[in-house]
């Protein structure tokens, strides 16, 4: 069976030229034509025969098990995001199918967004796109009204940049988390087409996406210049959605007492008089 590009090739590929030879044990001498590892040592620290490596890079392989899976993860040192990710790919962790509650925002969820006063608080889809908010976050995503699919945000409105002090960490991120979603749902629609989209028009969102780097949304210190407070440092913590798979509840939160706790209050009245007046 004659070689093929398989999503499992290119992550195997892009992940072993980020590993430096030196740091596994390997000797290392001159004359190297590739980034990172060769098919043969990632083999050997696999314990795995190079010919099968070969195979499984070249898509000549399709059903490697459990085993060699978990143990080419770990001579690719892989975290834990992409190891899951790996084994998604090799089918030995079948992707999760989406239902219709996708895009359902559960009644309790959206109480629990307005039981953050002083946070923002909003849920997103599997393709980031933002199901919910509380008035905060309302009124801190303001800025790109109109738009309600975060990484369309990113990569395509004008304020991005403005808004977003740490632009490219950001939409790192973001790429990489969408990748991961991509790979715990395969057949979700909405993200084929948002990603098929992104990489026609933004060249920063296909080389973001082409570097085949995977990670959740985890813990992260943010920073906003929002236009009518000023600047915002937030810490973000990320939380799954259990009854609701692919969803993600965020929550951004101002240090006490901080320049930032006092822009978020005069965001939340602001936001309670813009109410007022179209109530």
């Amino acid at each position: 069976m004659p070689a093929v590009s398989t999503p499992l090739g290119d992550f195997l590929r892009a992940c072993r030229a980020r590993v430096d030879p030196a740091a596994t044990g390997l000797a290392v001498g001159g004359g190297r034509r590739v980034a990172g590892l060769r098919r043969e040592e990632v083999a050997v620290l696999a314990g795995v025969s190079a010919d099968y490596y070969a195979r499984l890079e070249q898509g000549r392989e399709r059903s490697p098990s459990g085993q060699v899976v978990s143990a080419i993860g770990r001579a690719l040192r892989l975290d834990a995001d992409a190891r899951g990710h790996l084994f998604r790919l090799a089918g030995v962790s079948p992707g999760m199918a989406l239902d219709r509650s996708r895009d359902l925002v559960h009644p309790s969820l959206l109480e629990i967004l307005e039981a953050f006063p002083t946070s923002a608080a909003y849920v997103l889809s599997p393709a980031f796109t933002v199901l919910a908010t509380n008035a905060i976050a309302a009124g801190l995503l303001s800025p790109f009204a109109g738009t309600d699919n975060m990484v369309r945000v990113l990569f395509g409105h004008p304020e991005a940049r403005k808004v977003f002090v740490q632009w490219p960490t950001v939409a790192g991120a973001t790429v990489h988390a969408l990748r991961l979603n991509a790979g715990r749902f395969p057949q979700d629609q909405q993200i084929r087409d948002l990603v098929s989209e992104l990489r026609a028009e933004s060249e920063e969102f296909a080389a973001l996406w082409d570097d085949q780097n995977v990670g959740g949304l985890a813990r992260a210190f943010k920073v906003f210049v929002h236009p009518r407070i000023g600047r915002v440092e937030l810490t973000y913590q990320t939380f799954d959605v259990r009854d609701a798979p692919g969803q993600q509840l965020l929550v951004g939160t101002p240090a006490a007492g901080s320049s930032s706790a006092e822009a978020i209050a005069l965001l939340r009245s602001q936001s309670a008089l813009d109410s007022d007046r179209d109530g």
